[in-house]
């Protein structure tokens, strides 16, 4: 089981004046027996704050995945892409290329997501937009690779799933 840490990012949420619907989404799809809720925050859409409970999770925490959902558009204070940019020792574009590209499909505004999926360490850091259908849709994308990524991760991978 991956240990799992959900940060929502909503400046209206954090002040109590929005349900975090985005956060639940994360929730449902990541469960047990694969993954196992730890930590779960709904703060500010502020980059210092953001970085901060990054390097915590990560650093302190040990979380095998850090999966934040809002602050990834266009918007003055969508600061979460530089946030995760700033703390993460490499970038996984692979991941957050393709969760654009597959849901494309579905909608024009994936254009307009700048999401970042980056390591830290140990930990796999995935941001997301902040509506639930773009939640659900990304992480379908990415959840038949997350296992492998995080045991890769954890130095526990043996050979590619695929055979490659």
């Amino acid at each position: 089981m991956f240990s799992l840490g959900i940060l929502t990012i909503s400046t209206s949420g954090h002040q109590g004046k929005r349900e975090d619907t985005s956060g639940m989404a994360i929730s449902r799809i990541l469960a047990p027996p694969i993954f196992k809720e730890e930590r779960y925050e709904m703060i500010a859409d502020v980059q210092e704050v953001i970085e901060d409970r990054f390097r915590t999770w990560a650093d302190d925490e040990g979380l095998d995945l850090i999966v934040s959902t809002g602050g990834t558009g266009l918007g003055r204070y969508d600061v979460t892409p530089e946030a995760c940019l700033a703390v993460i020792d490499r970038e996984v574009p692979g991941m957050a290329e393709t969760m654009r590209a597959e849901t494309l499909s579905k909608t024009p505004m994936a254009m307009l997501s700048r999401s970042v999926v980056g390591a830290r360490g140990h930990t796999l850091i995935v941001t997301l937009p902040g509506s639930p259908k773009a939640v659900e849709e990304c992480l379908e994308v990415i959840l038949p690779v997350l296992p492998h990524a995080l045991e890769i991760l954890k130095d526990r991978a043996e050979g590619h799933p695929t055979g490659h």
